[in-house]
């Protein structure tokens, strides 16, 4: 069964984020120049505060316009956001995901936050693991005919 842990390994080691006081035209940058759909947001210490996604400041901006751009992070942020551990599956990821209609998980071992696993990780994951099995599948049942 493929965990969290498997899936950050093939991903870059960098883990993304901005401190709380970040301001959203800065954030907006990141996201752009990474091209990613989220980053974290975290103390000086490193501790996770929160998430803040695309979604967040599509919808700070349809309700506030241009004065969006200088909130801070820690204004639009999901606070104390869903994580998973590095032993969760993907079958499991992908039910929290879900359940809780967001596509950023970050992934937290000991209370340190390790690297976030987006929705489409996930999916590639699954993907990947359905077809090894219909290929198992396909040369058990074409070795045995």
């Amino acid at each position: 069964m493929t965990t969290m842990a498997a899936i950050l390994k093939r991903k870059p080691t960098a883990l993304i984020s901005v401190p709380p006081e970040a301001r959203i035209r800065e954030v907006v940058v990141v996201l752009a120049e990474k091209r990613i759909g989220a980053v974290v947001v975290q103390s000086p210490n490193s501790d996770l505060l929160g998430i803040l996604s695309e979604r967040d400041v599509v919808r700070s901006l349809a309700a506030n316009g241009a004065a969006t751009l200088e909130m801070e992070a820690s204004q639009l942020m999901t606070r104390a956001p869903t994580t998973a551990t590095p032993s969760t599956t993907v079958f499991e990821a992908e039910n929290l995901m879900t359940d809780g209609r967001f596509r950023h998980l970050p992934i937290v071992d000991g209370g340190k936050l390790v690297g976030v696993v987006s929705i489409g990780d996930v999916v590639k994951s699954l993907i990947e693991t359905q077809t090894h099995e219909v290929r198992s599948l396909r040369e058990y049942v074409n070795g045995s005919a």
